[in-house]
């Protein structure tokens, strides 16, 4: 079964199939959509933002889509910068000086990463929404190669001081807010399968 994953990030497209593999779900895979899919993320929520993308994926191609929208909450700016992390700065490396200058003058360096999916008809009706959530808090220094965004500043709970650009790719799906919303979509496609 091919489900369009409305996004334009390979990355993030790797990441889903190979997160769905290590789930060993084998009858699903993610596809790109058309390279004219551009919709206009104006929602308030991540959730709405969500379901924009995957409408718009569902109408484009006619088939059932998979949307997310994640970004970084950070406790000391109340939640920032959310909704806007992929548009924080300019450039990756800009987001992640920024954010690092911004919690500079906290104790308190709590943050969340937060993934919500959208699951969408061929009609653009929806089919199952939910969301995960990754905990830690904002390193004071970037470490780690792997990932990609705020990963490298990005200290993980329950990971030694490990920051998520330092896990492996087995182990960041298994703890990221990513692989935790999509488990729950992959649940919902094998109950109605079964």
């Amino acid at each position: 079964m091919k489900i369009v994953f409305a996004t334009s990030n390979p990355h993030k497209l790797k990441e889903l199939n190979e997160i769905t593999a290590s789930y060993g779900v084998k009858d699903i895979e993610f596809i790109l959509p058309p390279k004219d899919f551009d919709p206009l993320e104006d929602g308030k929520t991540f959730e709405e933002n969500s379901l924009i993308k995957a409408r718009e994926a569902s109408k484009l191609t006619g088939m059932i889509s998979l949307a997310d929208d994640s970004g970084l909450c950070v406790e000391c700016l109340n939640g920032a910068p959310g909704i806007y992390s992929a548009r924080y700065a300019p450039t990756p490396q800009a987001r992640i000086d920024k954010l690092l200058a911004a919690v500079a003058p906290y104790k308190n360096r709590k943050a969340k990463f937060v993934c919500a999916m959208t699951l969408t008809n061929s009609d653009g009706s929806i089919l199952f929404a939910d969301r995960g959530e990754c905990f830690g808090e904002i390193a004071h220094k970037q470490a780690g190669t792997g990932g990609f965004g705020y990963d490298p500043v990005f200290l993980v709970d329950g990971k030694d001081g490990l920051t998520m650009a330092e896990l492996s790719e087995d182990e960041k799906n298994e703890v990221s807010h990513r692989g935790r919303a999509l488990r729950k979509v992959l649940d919902f496609l094998a109950s109605q399968n079964s």
